[in-house]
């Protein structure tokens, strides 16, 4: 997930949001793999249930269940599409939803494995703590 998050830090992971409220757009979450669920990853969620999800040269096009379609702005948390090279489609049912790492052009989500079950879940992460040993501390010049 870099450039957001990096291996080896630490996550606070809200598991109990979901129990009262469905996933976001947006939202990182913590999940475990489908292919192998004693490995978790994190991801953030691009596609909803019932959505459809378009990868084009140009746009991350979502087209949802009335058939309204926006290219997703994601100029917040990445850098560019080059990632998107070819043209693929993928249709979400209930409970399922698409997920990409932000470090597009490296991460293996959704496009690789397909949707992600709600069940696989775990939580959303909220924070990373940061410890003092990681603050640099200049001295003031006098």
């Amino acid at each position: 997930m870099e450039p957001n998050f990096h291996d080896g830090e630490y996550l606070i992971v809200d598991e109990l949001s979901y129990r009262f409220r469905e996933p976001e757009r947006g939202e990182v979450i913590i999940f475990h793999y489908p292919v192998d669920s004693s490995e978790k990853f994190i991801k953030r969620i691009i596609g909803l249930p019932g959505e459809k999800v378009v990868l084009t040269d140009d746009c991350l096009k979502i087209i949802s269940q009335s058939k309204e379609e926006f290219c997703l702005n994601e100029s917040n948390y990445i850098n560019s599409l080059n990632f998107l090279k070819n043209d693929r489609e993928f249709k979400l049912t209930e409970n399922q939803y698409f997920v990409m790492g932000d470090n597009r052009s490296h991460s293996f989500d959704s496009r690789n494995w397909g949707p992600l079950a709600k069940n696989y879940i775990i939580g959303r992460a909220l924070i990373r703590p940061f410890y003092l040993q990681d603050i640099i501390i200049e001295k003031p010049s006098y």
